[in-house]
């Protein structure tokens, strides 16, 4: 579920116009992995339009624009203590079983931010491994002091792994094709041509020596690549599983009982057409309809079940059989239901807690940083994981939550990141 994040904007983005064609690069893959799907967050608050134009990858509009291309530039200043933070007993809990899975990358990896290096974080961790989890509160207030970012100004959506009906084989019932990634799918990356197109990348299949757009939804709804022996699955409902690509993964429960995780595995590389604010421009949803929910049920009343409005999408998502305890973030560990959140990085350091204080209790709490998301952009914008099943469907499809955040770090990273030269990596005492 993660970087690139197929234009992340559940309704946000499923309700906003269409992308553009080139295929942002993940700073967040990390080494040679690849990086996962784009999912989107969930809700278009009816206060909030979205844009008429754009990329799909543009910011929101929900948070205003802080000056500065990463959090050192947005103004960096103190925030309360840790210790007198909210957090409840169980919030620490989980957030430090997350913490010590996000170890890893953040005692290794560059922090875009300009908040953090490497080295600081190397105390908590190590202090983590072995940390008692019933002293979690502690911990956190042991090693870190707050920051507050361009004014702590936040947005939250939400997003969910999604579980739908599926089969390994083909049979009656189960009829929408699973596909894998297209051998002749290939990537481009247009900065090896020229500098100014770098991080940018197309993606296309060849037609004699000409590269040209790769099939659109339609034409692979029609069956272009039947045949070719690239199902991994079957899915029982076409509805089901266009909002299942949009969130990039989810689960497909099988015949028997038994679930089939699948993950992203690569996109056609055509724009994003939010067919939510499509059907929304054209009077098709009522007030207050505009949410996931509602396309859906609006999607059911079509003659043809919805196919050609869900064809205004051109975006189409390939996956593989992810097996493992859960869905990937950027960081390449499993993200966790109600603990991990997804960020844009030049202003979260991956892997680091994040306070939130919203105006939903539900959204309202400490969160670990794991994840990125093609809409995730900008200062305190973020997307809050709520795991699979009914409750994760219902909460991350009504998520949209403003309040402040507060970025938790290394003792000693903030007065450095204002530039006043602090040590950085030490715990209190």
């Amino acid at each position: 579920m993660t970087a690139l994040r197929y234009a992340a904007l559940g309704a946000a983005l499923f309700l906003s116009a269409c992308g553009n064609v080139v295929v942002p690069s993940s700073p967040e893959s990390g080494g040679s992995r690849a990086p996962a799907a784009p999912k989107l967050p969930m809700v278009l608050p009816d206060a909030v339009p979205a844009p008429a134009h754009g990329p799909a990858t543009a910011p929101l509009p929900q948070v205003p624009a802080a000056s500065g291309a990463n959090a050192r530039g947005a103004g960096v200043q103190p925030g309360p203590s840790v210790a007198s933070l909210p957090i409840t007993a169980d919030g620490a809990r989980a957030a430090l079983a997350a913490f010590r899975l996000s170890c890893p990358a953040l005692t290794t990896r560059a922090d875009a931010s300009g908040l953090t290096v490497a080295a600081d974080w190397a105390p908590a961790c190590a202090a983590a491994a072995s940390w008692p989890d019933g002293d979690a509160r502690g911990f956190f207030a042991r090693y870190f002091e707050t920051a507050v970012i361009g004014g702590g100004s936040a947005y939250a959506t939400g997003y969910y792994e999604p579980e739908i009906l599926g089969s390994r084989v083909r049979r009656p019932g189960f009829t929408v094709p699973v596909y894998r990634r297209p051998p002749d799918l290939i990537d481009v990356d247009l900065g090896l041509f020229s500098p100014d197109f770098k991080g940018k990348r197309i993606r296309g299949r060849l037609s004699g020596n000409m590269l040209v757009p790769y099939l659109d939804r339609a034409a692979i709804d029609r069956g272009a690549l039947a045949g070719q022996g690239l199902e991994i699955a079957w899915a029982a409902d076409p509805i089901e599983f266009f909002f299942l690509q949009v969130q990039g993964s989810g689960r497909l429960r099988l015949p028997d009982g038994t679930i089939m995780r699948i993950g992203y595995d690569g996109q056609n590389g055509r724009d994003y057409v939010g067919i939510g604010k499509w059907m929304k421009d054209r009077g098709m949803l009522a007030a207050g309809a505009a949410t996931m929910q509602g396309v859906m049920a609006r999607l059911r009343q079509e003659p043809d079940g919805g196919t050609a409005i869900m064809e205004q999408n051109k975006s189409f998502v390939f996956f593989k059989e992810i097996v493992g305890s859960g869905p990937l973030g950027a960081l390449g560990v499993p993200v966790t239901g109600r603990v991990s959140i997804a960020a844009d990085p030049a202003y979260i350091p991956l892997g680091a807690p994040v306070w939130l204080a919203m105006d939903r209790s539900e959204a309202t709490g400490l969160w670990i940083a794991q994840d990125t998301g093609g809409a995730i952009k900008g200062a305190n914008r973020v997307d809050t994981f709520w795991g699979a099943g009914d409750t994760a469907r219902t909460i991350a499809g009504g998520m949209a939550s403003r309040g402040q955040a507060t970025i938790l770090l290394p003792i000693g990273s903030v007065a450095r990141a204002k530039g006043g030269g602090g040590g950085g990596a030490a715990a209190r005492p």
